[in-house]
């Protein structure tokens, strides 16, 4: 019985460690029409929930004319697609444009790495 209290106590305490951790995800700003957003989600899109990055910082896309409320910026994005890293609605950093998956993963895994959401790899 003891041993059963002890993990139900365990996995509670878990649960409540996990609820209390920092969001951290990664809100691409895009708009209808934009070319380099139709790219970004034609080269990174499919795979990004799968890797590191994605696991760190999962995606939510929004509209640039229509950003929601609960998003605290630094200032309103003016280019699509601006990627804006947030911390429980506060932004973090931001990438503004996409020229290419060449450029985006390691500047993503840079910001990741400089805000605590991935650890940095041996080089």
């Amino acid at each position: 019985m003891l041993q059963k209290l002890t993990g139900l106590f365990t996995a509670l305490v878990t649960c409540a460690w996990a609820l209390s951790a920092a969001a951290m995800e990664l809100v691409l700003v895009e708009q209808v029409g934009c070319h380099y957003c139709e790219q970004w989600h034609a080269e990174i899109g499919p795979a990004y929930a799968n890797t590191a990055e994605g696991r760190a910082a999962p995606l939510r896309t929004v509209q640039l004319r229509d950003l929601p409320k609960d998003l605290d910026l630094v200032s309103r994005p003016v280019l699509t697609p601006t990627f804006i890293l947030v911390e429980d609605g506060t932004e973090l950093a931001r990438i503004v444009g996409y020229p290419g998956d060449n450029w985006f993963w390691p500047l993503l895994n840079e910001l990741l790495v400089t805000h605590g959401g991935l650890a940095k790899s041996g080089s």
